[in-house]
């Protein structure tokens, strides 16, 4: 029940250390939007990936290459998928979201917060993370494709910059 004998434990640690150093090698050489900031089908990929990486670890019924072959696979689509949003908008309407403006000079936009589930606490808690005391100095609030929120804020002349994410 606790131990029956190394064999199950040597593969793990030798199938681990091989499948996880080729997936380093595969995202490394794939591309950094695989290691960007995810927008959903980014997120889709990675959480699929991690289950592969488990399953070759721990199911002694897949073979390591067939856990390679999976990685390739799943990040080869992932290029093929992101190479046609960058070419055809329709392709790219299908799998990004589109920016939600939230908070506009001084008023919240309730339709758009309500439609993006986001409460007036989060766009609070992201103008004091940017040690914003109040939204009188913030001219608009942003829910990003990535889901973050961004703080645009307006200088004394009344023009508009943009400070960093949340």
């Amino acid at each position: 029940m606790f131990f029956d004998n190394w064999y199950p434990i040597i593969r793990i640690i030798i199938v681990g250390t091989l499948s996880y150093f080729s997936l380093i090698l595969l995202l490394r050489s794939s591309s950094n939007r695989a290691l960007s900031q995810m927008n959903a089908f980014d997120f889709t990929v990675s959480v699929a990936i991690g289950s592969i990486l488990s399953t070759v670890i721990m199911d002694t019924n897949v073979t390591l290459a067939e856990g390679l072959a999976a990685f390739v696979l799943l990040l080869t689509l992932q290029f093929i998928v992101s190479w046609l949003s960058m070419r055809y908008s329709a392709v790219e309407k299908i799998l990004k979201s589109e920016p939600h403006l939230l908070f506009y000079q001084g008023n919240f936009i309730n339709k758009a917060m309500k439609k993006a589930r986001v409460h007036k606490d989060d766009i609070y808690q992201a103008a004091r993370k940017e040690g914003i005391d109040s939204l009188d100095s913030v001219a608009a609030v942003v829910l990003e494709a990535n889901g973050k929120l961004s703080i645009v804020q307006s200088d004394k002349k009344g023009s508009i910059e943009t400070l960093n994410n949340v």
